[in-house]
């Protein structure tokens, strides 16, 4: 009985990952995670802000709404995702929340 060995094209893609591609996809993970986490913050706040009508709170509703948001846009510049029109529709984000994201 002969012993089976696989196509030479084929083995690469059958060995072990390296230590590199290993820390690149829990890096990778990591962004993943903390993303969705800045999302549920911007759910939050918006909610939040949403259950102030005007009155008492508002305005700090209405900064933390913006810290939020500001937040999520970085995460996810730093990601590489540049485009805040899809996000903004998304959540609903509000124009008094995006007037307040200026330079920090």
């Amino acid at each position: 009985m002969s012993s089976f060995r696989p196509p030479q094209n084929l083995s690469a893609r059958l060995k072990f990952e390296t230590a590199e591609g290993v820390l690149h996809y829990e890096l990778m993970e990591e962004q993943a995670h903390a993303l969705g986490r800045a999302g549920r913050k911007v759910e939050a706040a918006l909610a939040a802000l949403r259950d102030h009508p005007g009155g008492e709170g508002r305005a700090e509703a209405l900064r933390a709404a913006a810290d939020a948001v500001w937040g999520y846009f970085v995460q996810r510049e730093v990601m590489g995702l540049r485009n805040r029109a899809d996000v903004i529709a998304q959540y609903g984000i509000p124009r008094e929340v995006l007037v307040r994201l200026g330079a920090r």
